[in-house]
């Protein structure tokens, strides 16, 4: 009983069961706004933006195409309301802590290296 309650009150658990829940009701979201997109699309081609009575050689492939332009326009939602701006604001983040932090290391050893070869030049001590 001790692993299963470890188990229950870890924090991922928590924190994926949140996230499952954001992804649902956020996926009620993109479903509402594919819904527009495909009604703009059937207003530009002047008809119905349901697929599913095409059909090929007597195969009906039109709720595969109904749903493949769907997944499409979830896939472009998704990746430009919700993966290009997190994206942009990490990279963002971590250009402003990296100047917050001063100089790496590795500068810090350059500068120091930099400094004994001026002393060693001149023969006098650094000046502090």
């Amino acid at each position: 009983m001790k692993g299963f309650r470890d188990f229950l009150t870890r924090g991922n658990l928590l924190e994926l069961a949140v996230a499952f829940i954001m992804g649902a009701a956020f996926a009620s979201v993109v479903t509402a706004f594919t819904d527009i997109i495909m009604g703009i699309i059937s207003k530009i081609f002047g008809g119905n933006a349901d697929f599913s009575t095409i059909t090929v050689g007597g195969v009906n492939i039109g709720k595969f195409l109904t749903a493949l332009v769907a997944f499409v326009l979830i896939a472009l939602v998704l990746y430009f309301l919700i993966v290009k701006p997190f994206t942009a604001l990490r990279e963002r983040l971590k250009k402003a802590e990296a100047e917050a932090a001063g100089p790496t290391e590795a500068e810090l050893l350059t500068q120091i290296r930099d400094l004994l070869a001026q002393t060693r030049g001149s023969g006098a001590a650094p000046a502090a």
